[in-house]
């Protein structure tokens, strides 16, 4: 039987993001999605202009209808919480549906680039470092996880250092760890969008930091330049269909890491707007259950 995911996030009409981009990527993956939107807007909140609505109080009609169906997740997964309401509702959601054998990923979205997104409150951050304890894999930016180990996040605006990056990303990501509520099974933290200059080479790098009890990777990527809309989510998006196939923890992140190293390559040789996001529809076969990813570009995709 396929197996399913729970999608809790956002859905945007444009910016390939959130679950505009959850949606394919997972279902490319031969996992099926069921999304449960926690907000729809016209477009992702990069424009200067768009129409909100909230469903806080739809996800919970959602849950309810979910539970009446006695439907099974293999895993959940949830991304962007507009308010403490909805990490509310979040909550509430994996009380009735994070079973024994489902996983869970939290994408804790509140900032990036040492500053806070405009929906940041105290509040959020309480229940999100709630959220995050229950979860099996984070993946936050060096932002996210400095806020939700109390870390002062603003001084990593001036950081390009490898090694002191890397070393923060690393005890952070183990003292989160060590906190962290549910043990039944092995937990992990990967630390996404890591920027930094080679040692060797001088070359500005990305870079993916994967910390678990036992040992810690960074598996990084030429930087191309900028950034582009919902590329987290597309990296969120891959890791939880990695889980769902029951694959090994780094190979996926390699397999995120190298679509979206591709996808953002094509879009910027297009001088694509960076809030209309990255160019990972062609690329989507990488993700299809047996298919050769790592040789897929040299086959002239």
């Amino acid at each position: 039987m396929i197996k399913k995911i729970a999608v809790v996030n956002d859905l945007s009409g444009f910016g390939k993001c959130s679950l505009t981009a959850a949606i394919p990527v997972i279902a490319a993956m031969g996992v099926q999605p069921c999304p449960l939107p926690t907000a729809v807007l016209s477009a992702q909140t990069g424009f200067p202009s768009y129409f909100y609505d909230d469903y806080t109080e739809k996800m919970e009609k959602i849950r309810a209808e979910w539970e009446k169906m006695d439907v099974h997740f293999d895993g959940i997964y949830t991304g962007f919480a507009g308010n403490e309401a909805q990490i509310g509702q979040m909550l509430r959601f994996l009380d009735t549906f994070y079973k024994k054998g489902a996983f869970l990923l939290v994408d804790p979205i509140m900032g990036d680039e040492g500053k806070i997104f405009s929906i940041f409150t105290p509040e959020l951050l309480v229940g999100m470092k709630e959220l995050a304890g229950e979860a099996d894999l984070i993946t936050p930016n060096l932002t996210e996880l400095c806020l939700l180990t109390g870390t002062d996040y603003r001084m990593l605006e001036q950081m390009t250092d490898e090694k002191h990056l890397v070393t923060i990303a690393e005890q952070m990501g183990q003292n989160f760890l060590r906190k962290g509520s549910n043990s039944h099974v092995k937990k992990a933290v990967v630390v996404t969008g890591i920027r930094f200059k080679d040692e060797t080479t001088g070359a500005m790098k990305i870079g993916n930091l994967v910390v678990t009890k036992r040992q810690t990777k960074l598996l990084a990527f030429p930087y191309i330049g900028g950034s582009f809309s919902g590329t987290g989510d597309l990296f969120a998006s891959i890791l939880a269909g990695g889980m769902a196939r029951g694959e090994d923890l780094f190979e996926t992140v390699e397999l995120a890491g190298t679509l979206i190293g591709a996808a953002m390559a094509d879009a910027a040789e297009e001088k694509v707007p960076r809030n209309e996001g990255a160019n990972y529809e062609k690329y989507l076969g990488m993700l299809i259950p047996g298919a050769d990813w790592k040789n897929f570009g040299k086959r002239g995709a």
